[in-house]
């Protein structure tokens, strides 16, 4: 029978690995130092969770993976995790009342036609629950730029929309709601399309619309170039529309580069402010935004929140790390395993060698070929040859504390 994994799915290989939680720990670092608090949610939860609440559009839903929790009587559908805000929403509900600042690294699921792109996809999330400001939202824009420059990812772009001026500009068009719910979902799935396509019975409207969705540049050409109707809107819009100029002035002060993107925005039917994409080398590597409903929409009071994500799986594509531990310091020893006191000497140098902090590996078979600096041959209780494969230096000592020393263990 050949052996193979599934479609969609990834193996992670030791060098992946290592990748991984550099990933990992950087993250976890950057957010501890911010306030955050790691949480962690089940990979299973309830179908309903997503879908009473409206709060994933039909297009996202159609590529989750559920299937019946079966007791033998009766059973409810549940899904594998589609989101990593929701299940954090649910989490909070349960077991909270107080504004919290949480973070976590997960997988999601998410099924794919082809079988060519990750079904399984991880990503590094925050999730700042409480924060009703525009600070909050600068925060989060400040944390993800600290993470991936601590992750040492150049060239990093973020690109603003705000899905509660979308929405308040969908709502202009005077659109049956049908048609509405409609044209909202393919620009929350990033058809950019569907903006070229809409139309209202305002001339000032629909100019004020083109100019938004075609301009991409700083808030500085924004308000130059970019006019609200002087009568016949909305208030929403006129509020959201505040609410992301007062973000981006903030980002202003603060020296942080950007670039609004209206058109751009691709999130989920959740958000209602300011909806960030991070990109690095043209490939997506991180998104997020306001959700300030979704816990109302979930049947709790409402509550102001934000975060975002970093995906994992192209920020691994675009690490360059240094040597690792074993190939810098790590140790290789080397015995014949049908000789009891070379055995017996392998051992207790492995020990006080693992004891001060060093990687040892030990290989009685004489098969490894891993990447270690340092090679000792034990040949007897008081003959060991060591090889530093760095410099290709060579010593044959007769003691067990001479290795040590050569090896510059304290």
């Amino acid at each position: 029978m050949e052996s193979q994994r599934c479609k969609g799915m990834r193996d992670l290989l030791p060098d992946d690995m290592g990748k991984f939680r550099y990933i990992e720990d950087t993250f976890r670092n950057c957010c501890t130092k911010w306030g955050y608090r790691e949480v962690r949610t089940p990979s299973l939860e309830y179908l309903r969770l997503f879908t009473a609440t409206g709060t994933l559009t039909p297009s996202r839903l159609s590529k989750a993976y559920s299937f019946l929790d079966w007791d033998g009587w009766s059973g409810e559908r549940v899904v594998l995790r589609p989101d990593g805000t929701i299940p954090i929403a649910r989490l909070y509900l349960e077991n909270l009342s107080f504004p919290a600042r949480f973070f976590y690294v997960t997988d999601i699921f998410a099924f794919e036609q082809t079988g060519k792109e990750n079904r399984e996809r991880w990503q590094c999330g925050v999730e700042f629950l409480g924060g009703a400001s525009p600070m909050a939202d600068v925060e989060l824009l400040l944390l993800a730029h600290e993470l991936l420059h601590s992750l040492g990812i150049s060239g990093v772009q973020l690109r603003l929309s705000h899905a509660g001026l979308a929405k308040a500009l969908v709502k202009e068009l005077g659109l049956s709601p049908r048609d509405e719910a409609r044209m909202l979902g393919r620009i929350l799935d990033g058809d950019w399309q569907a903006w070229k396509e809409a139309k209202s019975n305002n001339l000032e409207l629909d100019k004020f619309l083109v100019s938004l969705v075609n301009f991409k540049g700083k808030l500085s050409d924004f308000l130059k170039k970019v006019k609200l109707p002087a009568e016949g809107t909305s208030p929403e819009l006129e509020s959201n529309l505040s609410n992301f100029i007062d973000i981006l002035r903030l980002l202003d002060d603060l020296k942080c580069d950007y670039q609004i993107d209206i058109a751009a925005i691709h999130g989920f039917e959740y958000y209602t402010g300011i909806c960030l994409q991070l990109f690095s080398r043209g490939e997506k590597i991180g998104g997020g935004g306001r959700y300030d409903e979704l816990l109302s929409l979930m049947g709790s009071k409402s509550m102001p929140a934000c975060g975002f994500a970093i995906y994992v799986d192209p920020v691994i594509k675009m690490l360059s790390l240094k040597e690792d531990e074993r190939s810098e310091s790590g140790v290789l020893l080397r015995g014949d395993e049908k000789k009891s006191r070379v055995v017996e000497a392998c051992f207790s140098l492995a020990q006080s060698l693992r004891s001060a902090g060093r990687i040892v590996e030990l290989d009685f078979a004489g098969e490894s070929v891993a990447d270690y600096r340092w090679v000792v041959s034990v040949s007897g209780e008081e003959s060991f040859v060591i090889i530093d494969q760095k410099s290709g230096e060579k010593w044959e000592v007769r003691t067990l504390p001479q290795v040590v020393g050569i090896l510059g263990v304290d």
